[in-house]
């Protein structure tokens, strides 16, 4: 397995699932970092007590999880990896989707790894691997076609090197795609970045923006390629 070494995070970067129906202050309690300087870190230790509000069944009608799956336009036997994998919202849906592709859903918190291997485990997704992650190393393993974080990007600390030293994981034409709430939703975190930013912080990266996606009411939906 192929690990490769990223910027410290904190703990709500692996964790950043967007929450359904949540107010903007449940969500930017888990630890926003947006320009720097210590914050407070979240634990997620009793991940049953927080799948409720993660998987919450209301959640589809704003997240349009199989619209976003559909986009991605991804290749049956890809290689995925889901940083900010939570309690499994997105990758038990990929996993489901594409049953000859290996998808990777990573999280730090023990409590999350766990629930998401059972879940794995009861609903016979043998193409799941919950991973625990560390703040330094997200254990990836490559070449991945997709990299995937939904309402985490703006969490991380040190976004340009943290993608820098990120590129090395993906395959020949492999994606990241971000999802994160726009400014002027009403949903999220207090603290938004606009997308405009996320595409100017991955192009000194080294990333080019290949596709933008507009559908989702209270969210972009960027999807962008290593440039080599």
């Amino acid at each position: 397995m192929r690990r490769f070494p990223i910027t410290r995070l904190v703990l709500a970067v692996l964790l950043g699932t967007a929450l359904g129906g949540c107010a903007p202050s449940a969500h930017s309690g888990a630890g926003h970092r947006g320009g720097g300087g210590a914050a407070a870190r979240h634990r997620f230790e009793r991940a049953e007590e927080w799948a409720p509000r993660f998987e919450d069944p209301l959640r589809d009608q704003w997240q349009r999880p199989d619209e976003v799956i559909a986009a991605l336009a991804l290749k049956a036997d890809a290689r995925i990896a889901d940083i900010g994998a939570a309690t499994g919202y997105f990758p038990v849906r990929l996993a489901r989707a594409l049953p000859a592709a290996k998808v990777w859903g990573v999280d730090v918190e023990p409590s999350m790894v766990e629930y998401l291997r059972k879940r794995a485990k009861d609903e016979a997704l043998g193409n799941l691997e919950a991973v625990l992650g560390t703040p330094e190393d997200p254990k990836i393993a490559g070449p991945v076609d997709l990299v995937l974080l939904v309402d985490t990007y703006h969490h991380l600390d040190d976004r340009v090197t943290y993608f820098r030293r990120l590129a090395p994981v993906f395959a020949k034409g492999g994606r990241l795609a971000v999802i994160d709430f726009r400014p002027d939703s009403k949903m999220g975190p207090e603290h938004k970045l606009a997308p405009e930013k996320v595409s100017e912080e991955l192009v000194k990266a080294g990333y080019a923006l290949v596709q933008d996606h507009p559908f989702l009411p209270e969210q972009y939906f960027l999807v962008f390629e290593a440039v080599r």
